[in-house]
């Protein structure tokens, strides 16, 4: 297979968590192999400037195919749009969290914060579009629901829904540039990364190890992130996590060079790294990702299962939309409004402020690193051993718990909403997450929570448990509009994560549609992990005490950032 295949990896000039409408659906479709053995039916995207370096697209389609047949039966109402829709705008105003609630540590999870970022790096390495011409609609003040089926043909998916770090990759250090368009850069068989911008000792204190500098993104001089999917820059915490992945792969070819003399040239070597980063990834998805963010005996039961809910070999490589538009959007509820950072920016008490999601989103390329600077100051890297540790004394350290609360400077997003080219409506709504998520779901038609528990065997949440620990601004909104029994997926998955596991992780109807999303797509994918035989991180790179890498932590250590 050749290396690059017409498939194009590189994403540029997207927003935070959209998907991609086409303007026609009766594009001819093409097959596209790519250099991973997977061959898809794919639909020609025009290149504008919202989709750039594209050249196909695979589907989205619905987790629960009966349930969007009976369409509108198994979802939100749709006899008042009006009144649904505001609804669901008053209940993203209610689910941001008090002054209160930010101050209250039993409101942490006993999770690392580093999960809730490798959960969005996830997220954009299955995923990229932007449906916000779908779902936020200028030309329609009443946002009606689409049918599924007009879901179905317009949607696109930009990504191969395949954990296969297209979003790192790019497409790969053979492949020939192409005029207009930026590439992920390797030297050689490695990938180039960024320089730190010095900063003057009084600013802060250099992050060890103090002779690395090479732990910002490549980046143009307009600070521009040269990487797979500029999503992966919209955060620093992300973007950081995202350098981590550059890193691991480089030492990789470093392990293979060492260690597996049997690969000799160039070519030979980066696709061995790259299946073995790859594979590393796959297997920490299941295995760590998943057996902390969901119950562990669901993910066991759908890792050992014979069948898969995905069921791809009857309708083809897709994306659920009941994973993407809600199920996977649990994370959002974990984040923080402010990080122990790093000794310069740590948790309350430091000689230094804590570092705000606010300044997080600043110091990337696209907040501008709040000065002159053209690549990350050297006294903001990351330190990872205050975001990994699952003992650490230290509140601050968690993240929050899975529930129907979002950290405020959520409904305030300062890298959204800020083209002065958009109505002030349409400003505002990209700003408040809580509000686009819930509209996303209802224009998506995505099934209610009730209607996907019943599918799954599991006993939906009484109205006593929606209540339950529910603010009146939450209840008033749920009742004004018939929502009680006929609940939004997203809110229902949170709302059931916070009752029925305090919060700890996602409830049984979330944890399933996760498990089933991340692994079927694992073992649909004949180059993961999953189709080589009896694979483990045993057979893997090793730690230089001789370990395998089994844990996100240790991932980290091997790329030399922890």
């Amino acid at each position: 297979m050749a290396e690059q295949g017409q498939f194009r990896r590189v994403i540029t000039n997207l927003t935070h968590g959209g998907h991609a409408i086409l303007d026609s659906a009766d594009e001819a479709e093409k097959t596209v192999e790519t250099d991973d053995d997977l061959t898809l039916r794919s639909t020609v995207v025009q290149e504008t400037p919202t989709v750039a370096a594209h050249v196909g697209t695979t589907a989205f389609d619905y987790l629960f195919p009966d349930l969007a047949e009976e369409f509108p039966d198994r979802h939100l109402p749709n006899d008042d749009v009006t009144g649904v829709v505001d609804a669901l705008l008053a209940l993203g105003t209610a689910m941001v969290e008090t002054p209160a609630e930010v101050a209250d540590p039993e409101l942490n999870s006993p999770i690392p914060p580093i999960y809730t970022y490798w959960g969005q790096f996830l997220d954009h390495d299955l995923t990229a579009a932007t449906d916000n011409d779908l779902v936020i609609n200028i030309r329609d003040e009443n946002l009606p629901p689409e049918k599924p089926e007009d879901v179905v043909t317009k949607l696109r998916n930009l990504r191969l829904p395949a954990l296969n770090l297209d979003s790192v990759y790019g497409d790969g250090p053979f492949a020939a540039p192409v005029a207009g368009q930026d590439a992920v850069p390797y030297d050689g068989i490695k990938f180039r990364l960024g320089l730190l911008s010095p900063v003057p000792a009084a600013v802060g204190a250099l992050i060890p190890p103090v002779d690395d500098n090479q732990r910002d993104l490549p980046r143009k001089t307009d600070r521009t992130p040269l990487v797979g999917d500029t999503r992966n820059d919209e955060n620093l915490v992300v973007a950081q996590l995202h350098v981590a992945f550059l890193r691991f792969h480089n030492a990789a070819v470093d392990w293979v060079r060492d260690n597996e003399p049997e690969f000799e040239s160039g070519a030979e070597i980066f696709r061995r790294a790259r299946d073995l980063t790859r594979w590393t990834y796959q297997w920490l998805c299941v295995h760590d990702f998943l057996r902390t963010v969901a119950r562990p005996d669901v993910v066991d039961r759908v890792d050992t299962a014979e069948g898969n809910l995905l069921d791809l070999d009857r309708r083809g490589l897709y994306m659920p939309i009941e994973f993407s538009v809600a199920a996977f959007r649990f994370g959002h509820t974990m984040v923080r409004g402010a990080y122990d950072w790093n000794r310069n920016f740590g948790r309350p008490g430091d000689r230094a402020p804590v570092s705000s999601l606010v300044l997080l989103f600043r110091f990337t390329g696209k907040g501008g690193f709040d000065g002159e600077q053209t690549t990350l100051p050297s006294n903001w890297p990351v330190e990872w051993d205050r975001m990994v540790d699952k003992n650490s004394p230290i509140a601050i350290r968690f993240a929050r718990l899975i529930d129907t609360r979002l950290a405020p400077p959520l409904a305030n997003l300062p890298n959204e909403g800020n083209d002065p080219q958009l109505s002030q409506r349409v400003r505002d709504l990209l700003k408040r997450l809580a509000q686009r998520n819930l509209l996303r779901g209802y224009r998506l038609a995505a099934p209610t929570g009730q209607a996907v528990a019943q599918a799954l065997e599991v006993a939906p949440l009484s109205r006593a448990e929606l209540e339950q620990d529910s603010s009146d601004g939450v209840k008033n909104a749920l009742g004004s509009a018939g929502l009680f029994d006929r609940t939004p997926l997203w809110f229902y998955i949170l709302k059931e994560a916070e009752v029925r596991e305090l919060g700890r992780r996602l409830g049984e109807v979330g944890s399933r549609i996760v498990a089933e999303t991340i692994i079927g797509q694992i073992r649909k994918d004949p180059g993961s992990y999953a189709n080589r035989t009896s694979w483990s991180p045993d057979q893997g790179v090793l730690l230089p005490n001789g370990r395998p890498v089994r844990t996100i932590a240790d991932f980290l250590r091997f790329a030399g950032v922890l």
